[in-house]
């Protein structure tokens, strides 16, 4: 460390920046809480394949698990923006069902079954999202009402408009390409062309978090919106942007939902959003805001299908699987705390520092 940047901190913080800067990247590794959650993850997965080894621990199985947890991903990725800025989208099952349904009935109208069809469908639906989370952080940043109000109220809207659009009754006319390509598509014979979807959502996701100013931003204005301000970030319109990304993508994970299924879903979203809010924290994402990674969102969404799916081939009741994720996930917010405490005792500055670094150029 330079003389400059001591001189330009206390003794007490400049003590605590190098003995950061001593640790080693194994070090760092095993400290985060997403690896410690990945760890858990494979103790779980060598459990099952050890009890079931025909049955769970083969490869047509563990395709099954990926594509069950493949619309969750999709889902996950905008959720955790949105938790590390402080917030909460409650929102996301409805937006999901609303965006499938305007979506199809938009198909359904255009009476074809080809590419063109389908492509205005995935559009609708992905521009339909998109429309609702601007909606969503437009009341958030603008009118200053609780996340958890907005989102919540967005919940019964978008549903109950789904269900008026519909009278109720799910659209079965989904065009046979997104069924066939998508939803029961592989590539290579192997993969499912849905997983892959996710997982280029995933991988974008995580290179945006992580390596460009719109992350860094996203994690200012989680930890504190008016040191963000302070420093020049625009918070009101960057909250309308990720709450934007998170209804796009919602919107995409209703298209995928239909591809999957061949009909919308009105009454089977019920618990997504919980789910992927589950899946999130217990990832490592912090519910005050300002920590959190893509690669921990994902193992946090693999922890809950890898037990639900090992239940059911081992015979235990599946509804364990609730009670084990409710475990982990107070564990995971505990240890969150406990984190959070022992951050605030140190002091740590060099994230502010990093972020003044990147507006200066």
């Amino acid at each position: 460390m330079s003389a400059v940047k001591q001189a330009e901190m206390g003794p007490e913080t400049t003590a605590i920046e190098t003995a950061k800067d001593r640790e080693t990247p194994i070090r760092k590794l095993f400290k985060a809480q997403a690896f410690q959650i990945f760890i858990v993850l494979l103790v779980v997965i060598a459990i099952f394949s050890a009890i079931a080894p025909d049955t769970f621990a083969q490869l047509s199985n563990l395709r099954l698990v990926v594509q069950n947890a493949s619309i969750l991903a999709v889902l996950g990725v905008g959720m955790t923006y949105v938790i590390i800025t402080s917030g909460i989208d409650l929102s996301i099952g409805s937006v999901l069902v609303f965006s499938g349904v305007v979506s199809a009935t938009t198909m359904r109208a255009m009476g074809g079954d080809d590419w063109g069809t389908a492509i205005v469908g995935i559009i609708v639906s992905i521009g339909v999202g998109i429309l609702w989370g601007t909606f969503n952080g437009i009341l958030i940043s603008k009118a200053k009402v609780p996340p958890l109000i907005v989102t919540l109220g967005s919940l019964g809207m978008a549903l109950g408009l789904a269900q008026i659009l519909t009278g109720g009754v799910d659209i079965r006319e989904v065009p046979s390409v997104l069924t066939d390509s998508i939803g029961y598509g592989n590539i290579f014979g192997a993969v499912p062309i849905i997983s892959v979807i996710a997982l280029v959502v995933v991988i974008i996701g995580a290179l945006i978090l992580h390596k460009t100013k719109f992350g860094l931003y996203t994690y200012a204005v989680g930890s504190s919106e008016e040191a963000a301000r302070r420093v020049g970030v625009k918070v009101d319109r960057h909250l309308i942007r990720i709450y934007a990304i998170s209804g796009g993508l919602a919107g995409l994970a209703g298209i995928l939902s239909l591809s999957q299924f061949g009909t919308t879903a009105i009454a089977g979203q019920s618990q997504t959003n919980l789910n992927v809010i589950a899946a999130v924290v217990i990832g490592g994402t912090s519910l005050f805001g300002g920590y959190g990674t893509i690669f921990g969102t994902v193992v946090g969404l693999f922890i809950p299908a890898v037990l639900q799916n090992g239940f059911v081939i081992t015979g235990v009741q599946p509804f364990w699987q609730q009670v084990a994720v409710g475990a982990v996930l107070i564990l995971a917010v505990y240890v969150d705390q406990v984190r959070r405490s022992s951050a605030a005792r140190g002091g740590s500055t060099s994230f502010w520092r990093a972020l003044v670094s990147r507006k200066k150029k």
